[in-house]
């Protein structure tokens, strides 16, 4: 039955969509001539190689961006699962130039995520758990023992590439403030590229997020 009221809340999003101020893939003057990609990271012969999803081709990560991508890759590496990068950079020859790290984690299967390309942004907590899925039609909001809640939202730019998402909806003031920094997962280890705090009715829970594949800041 969960399931099954997901499907339905998600169903009833485009009713909202007049209501939100957020477009679909932009891009930013300082990201021309980079590419966003996600792949799997793996360590050869002293060299961090990323392999781009559903690619044979496999390229040195030189990391000019100061992302210390090879500190997060060593610090999650394992014996038992496959690291998965999500990156913006430049493809050159064998080489990926890269200059933003969205995120890195342990998943042998995020290439295959269908809701990626759909996502605006994607942000997550526990203690308790919660988790926020953002697209051009709506804010759809799940909490540990509530239903999932899917509201119409505005931005608001806060400078310094901070935002917060809003909602007066189903009568709550509902917020997700969002700032670029670099934030761990507490429960997988994971490192993505920015911090979250979901406040609803006063209420403060903080996690982690980063962008999806329609928003290309």
């Amino acid at each position: 039955m969960r399931v099954a009221r997901s499907l339905v809340l998600i169903a009833l999003l485009p009713l909202f969509a007049a209501c939100q101020l957020l477009d679909g893939p932009r891009q930013s003057a300082a990201h021309v001539g980079q590419t966003r990609m996600q792949g799997q990271l793996t360590a050869a012969d002293g060299k961090l190689m990323f392999q781009p999803c559903n690619e044979q081709r496999s390229f040195e990560v030189n990391d000019t961006g100061g992302t210390s991508v090879l500190q997060e890759a060593a610090t999650l590496a394992d014996d038992q699962g496959k690291l998965f990068a999500d990156v913006r950079g430049r493809l050159v020859e064998s080489r990926l130039d890269l200059q933003q790290l969205y995120r890195v984690e342990r998943s042998g299967v995020a290439c295959d995520d269908p809701n990626f390309k759909m996502l605006i942004l994607r942000a997550a907590g526990h203690g308790p758990e919660w988790n926020v899925k953002v697209s051009g039609k709506g804010m759809v909001i799940d909490r540990a023992g509530q239903p999932p809640l899917a509201v119409p939202y505005v931005e608001e730019q806060l400078g310094d590439g901070r935002f917060n998402l809003s909602t007066e909806a189903n009568n709550q003031r509902i917020e997700l403030w969002v700032a670029p920094q670099r934030c761990v997962d507490s429960s997988t280890g994971s490192v993505q590229h920015m911090s979250a705090e979901l406040r609803i009715d006063g209420q403060v829970q903080r996690g982690c997020g980063y962008f999806g594949g329609a928003r290309n800041d």
